[in-house]
């Protein structure tokens, strides 16, 4: 990000009333099912690593992210981090129901 442009926006920022401030910055973003980072141009990202792994590396990839949040959750997100082991065991699952 050109630092100029980040300076001027934030400046901007700072003139607007707090409660608009507040609704301009408030996240929504659901970071389980559909965080915006993981979506672009229209193309999730999950789709894309399907695509580039093939089915069997795809039922890798997911079994290793399930491992991944519940190794980490007692330390790192608690309870978000549960959500996406499951998110992943969900999709692991239909994934195996449409084989």
């Amino acid at each position: 990000m050109n630092v100029t442009k980040f300076s001027e926006a934030a400046s901007l920022l700072d003139m607007l009333p707090e409660d608009t401030k507040d609704i301009l910055l408030e996240d929504d973003d659901d970071m389980v099912n559909s965080p915006a980072h993981y979506n672009f141009a229209g193309v999730e990202c999950i789709d894309a690593i399907r695509a580039a792994t093939g089915e069997e590396g795809f039922s890798f990839y997911l079994q290793g992210n399930i491992m991944k949040y519940l190794w980490r959750f007692k330390y790192k997100n608690g309870v978000e981090d549960l959500r996406k082991a499951q998110w992943y065991l969900n999709v692991l699952i239909e994934d195996q129901d449409d084989t």
